[in-house]
């Protein structure tokens, strides 16, 4: 799929005819989520890492670019848009979510952590939102995905052959003209819970450390909180600190070429680590949820070897 993304795009890219492409999941399922994840588990179980470090390099190269791509990209995004999913859709010109949408980077409970361009879109979330959602493996809805910067707009997914029935009246626009177009055809508004909940998530994982993330969490005395905490307790030590730094790195740059690049580095040290065949092992292949991380706690985690990969090689 991701070869014959890459091979369309580049085709259509200087094409004269194409003046803009449209993505969209096949089937009623949803857009794209881990459907790659049982080949990870053969390759890193199977002495295969750089054909999994391949396919990440490629998968990356076509989010960059899809989110450099000269004609407008028009996503449209229903079901569940997770993983990978997420790398394709979020980063188009022109985003569209159905308002029952579910995202997440999960990654943290396989012993992952967020790539595909996550940790740039994260870090430009509002407040601390990003490192919730990356230290949780929470899933947000479409509506939370405009509020946080993943889609531009809610559509009804029943008006989805409505809107590309509209595209060839916007042929010839800029992406920000068709955005607004398509929004006051076919758009629609909630309110976002998880911007509800933002005062007391940007509380908490503003702290420096996981460590000192769940001491907030943990001293906070409504369920949410404590529905975070026991979230992180059951992920990855190692891959939530990989998301932590990685996702404040991203904030500081703010540029999704040297997100990207810095996901791959961490996909590499990861794939050589026992987490990740674990993390799928429990919760794809067996589904028996109890992985036995390597370290089981977050004061363990190596976390100067994971600053090293985080910061740019020599």
């Amino acid at each position: 799929m991701l070869q014959a993304l890459t091979d369309m795009l580049l085709l259509w890219k200087d094409d004269p005819s194409v003046s803009m492409v449209v993505l969209r999941g096949a089937g009623e399922r949803g857009f794209c989520a881990g459907g790659d994840i049982k080949d990870f588990h053969r390759a890193v179980s199977n002495d295969a890492h750089g054909e999994f470090a391949d396919l990440l390099s490629l998968e990356f190269d076509l989010d960059a670019m899809i989110a450099g791509y000269p004609k407008p990209v028009v996503t449209l995004a229903h079901g569940l848009c997770m993983g990978g999913g997420i790398g394709l859709a979020s980063h188009a010109a022109i985003r569209i979510a159905t308002p029952d949408s579910s995202f997440a980077m999960p990654e943290a409970r396989i012993g992952y952590t967020p790539d595909v361009g996550g940790t740039h879109l994260m870090a430009l979330a509002p407040g601390f939102i990003g490192e919730y959602l990356a230290l949780t493996a929470s899933t947000f809805s479409g509506v939370d995905a405009v509020e946080l910067g993943f889609a531009d707009m809610l559509v009804d997914g029943e008006k989805f052959d409505d809107v590309l029935d509209a595209l060839p009246d916007f042929e010839g626009m800029d992406a920000a003209d068709i955005a607004a177009g398509l929004e006051v055809l076919f758009g629609s508004f909630a309110a976002s819970p998880l911007m509800a909940a933002q005062p007391w998530i940007d509380h908490a994982f503003s702290a420096p450390t996981l460590g000192e993330i769940l001491e907030r969490l943990d001293a906070m005395s409504h369920s949410a909180a404590a529905e975070a905490a026991e979230q992180m307790r059951a992920n990855c030590p190692t891959s939530m600190e990989c998301a932590l730094q990685s996702i404040r790195a991203a904030r500081a740059e703010e540029h999704l070429r040297s997100a990207l690049d810095r996901e791959l580095r961490l996909a590499k040290y990861l794939m050589h680590r026992g987490d990740l065949a674990e993390g799928i092992r429990a919760q794809v292949i067996d589904k028996d949820r109890n992985p036995a991380w390597v370290p089981a706690s977050i004061g363990e985690v190596d976390v100067a070897a994971v600053a090293a990969v985080v910061a740019e090689p020599n």
